[in-house]
């Protein structure tokens, strides 16, 4: 059981983030291939406002702070709310996210208790991924979840340490949810840009870091390049649960590898009785959560 090819016709997406920049290329896409969205976010750019007004009630905006976990919690309502009786969101975008401005950063270190940008970054496409699978296990439905991540979640950069640290997880989460789109239909894949000519480059909070990084529109891709990118990947079966793409100006798209230990041991084992045990014995909790899951409505607790 794979969700396989997953065309957006007639789906409802949610698509954290999407006020501006990617997540807004992705939400014109989404409503082009005929689905609904329900934009989350803090607020909406006067091109995302105009989206939704032209949308014929197929947009729909929340006001969401994604670090707030109360906020993402309240998303399945909220898509019940905007389209209707028993509408349960098919795609996720956890699209959400910040660079590393200097009040939520390692080097400028100005937070108390936490760091923001790891709750926006890291956190929030986690939780929404769990929120996601409540959903629509409870309802026995496919979805897809597909979390922006970033070339920095493959590398390291001594400029951003906070924000490769929060890429690299989700990177990381990615790869350990492969089984979910075997086990329980539901497949959470990521997409790894480099530069993007968004505002998180280009607006005016984000000066110091275009100056730092040297930033030129040359060097960048199209916030629309990598929308069209997330298109393939949640529609496609070409990209099964925890595949990676990785997008930038020299190479355009490829697939990033990914080893997970359960693989690993199915190769080293070769099959064997022991190897096949070991994988019954590892899943075996993770599956019971899920079988008690299912059949939930609306992922209600």
């Amino acid at each position: 059981m794979v969700v396989g090819d997953f065309p957006l016709n007639g789906k409802t997406a949610v698509v954290t983030g999407g006020g501006s920049g990617i997540n807004l290329s992705f939400v014109r896409l989404a409503l082009q291939a005929g689905a609904k969205v329900l934009v989350a976010d803090l607020k909406l750019l006067p091109e995302a406002e105009q989206v939704i007004a032209d949308s014929a009630g197929n947009a729909y905006f929340m006001t969401c702070d994604v670090s707030n976990w109360r906020d993402l919690e309240a998303i399945p309502n909220t898509v019940t709310q905007a389209f209707g009786k028993d509408t349960i969101a098919d795609v996720w975008i956890a699209g959400a996210g910040i660079f590393e401005p200097k009040w939520s950063s390692f080097l400028y270190d100005t937070e108390t208790d936490h760091y923001k940008a790891l709750q926006i970054n890291t956190e929030h496409p986690i939780k929404l991924t769990r929120i996601a699978m409540r959903s629509c296990v409870g309802v026995n439905k496919p979805c897809v979840v597909l979390i922006t991540a970033s070339v920095a979640g493959l590398t390291g950069s001594y400029g951003a340490p906070l924000y490769c640290a929060s890429k690299h997880a989700v990177v990381g989460f990615t790869k350990s949810m492969a089984q979910a789109d075997e086990d329980e239909n539901c497949k959470i894949v990521c997409i790894c840009p480099g530069i993007v000519k968004t505002p998180l480059w280009t607006g005016n909070d984000a000066k110091h870091v275009a100056s730092q990084f040297s930033f030129d529109d040359r060097m960048a891709v199209t916030a629309d390049e990598v929308a069209d990118a997330m298109m393939e990947m949640v529609q496609s079966s070409r990209w099964p649960g925890g595949s990676m793409m990785e997008i930038n100006k020299a190479n355009g798209r490829s697939k990033v590898d990914s080893v997970r230990s359960e693989e690993a041991v199915s190769k080293a084992g070769a099959e064997t009785a022991e190897a096949k045990q070991w994988l019954e014995n590892f899943h075996r909790p993770i599956r019971e959560v899920w079988q008690k899951e299912r059949g939930v409505a609306n992922g209600v607790k």
